[in-house]
C-alpha cells in the first residue's frame, strides 16, 4: 500500500489493543517496534530509548527492531535523540547528512524523526524512527507518532 494512502487510525487500533494486554511494558514497546517496522516501508529502524533512572540526563536504549546501534547510552543534548530529549519537541529531520549534530548508527540512514515521551512535563523516553530513504516524514507521520507516545505516556507509563 503506498504511504499517502496509508490508514494510520487502523494502526492506532491495533497499537491500542497492544496496549491493553497483559504484557510488560517493554514487551509492549518492542510489539508496538515490530507492528511499525513491518506496516510502514519507510521505517526501516523503530526504537525507544527510555530515561535512565539511575542517569536523569541520559537515555538508554530500549527494545527496538532494526540493525543492531552502537548507541545503547545518549547523554542528552547529543545527537537528534538528545536533542529531543533535552528541548523538548519532536525533531523530524529529513536529510541526516545536513545535520551537524548527527549520531550516524548505519550509512543506510538518510533521515529520522524522533518523538519525546512526556508524563508530568518531564520526558521519559522517545520513540526514534530511521528511514533508508530521504525525506519520508511527513505532518502525518509526526502527529501519528505524537499519539502514540501521548498513548504510552497514558498508558504504559506509571
Amino acid at each position: 500500500m503506498p504511504k499517502d494512502s496509508f490508514n494510520f487510525e487502523h494502526l492506532l487500533e491495533k497499537i491500542s489493543i497492544i496496549i491493553q494486554k497483559a504484557y510488560s511494558r517493554d514487551e509492549k514497546l518492542l510489539q508496538i517496534c515490530k507492528l511499525l517496522e513491518s506496516e510502514i516501508p519507510p521505517y526501516n529502524w523503530v526504537g525507544f530509548y527510555l530515561v535512565d533512572p539511575e542517569h536523569p540526563d541520559e537515555l538508554i536504549l530500549g527494545p527496538y527492531i532494526g540493525a543492531p546501534t552502537e548507541h545503547t547510552r545518549i547523554p542528552f543534548g547529543r545527537g537528534i535523540c538528545g536533542q529531543a530529549a533535552a528541548t523538548p519537541k519532536t525533531f523530524l529531520i529529513q536529510d541526516v547528512s545536513k545535520e551537524t549534530n548527527y549520531l550516524s548508527c548505519s550509512i543506510h540512514v538518510k533521515s529520522e524523526i524522533v518523538v519525546p515521551i512526556m508524563k508530568n512535563q518531564m520526558v521519559i523516553g522517545e520513540l526514534d524512527i530511521d528511514s533508508h530513504q530521504t525525506a519520508p516524514f511527513t505532518d502525518d507521520d509526526q502527529k501519528f507518532l505524537e499519539t502514540i507516545c501521548d498513548k504510552l505516556a497514558k498508558n504504559v507509563f506509571d
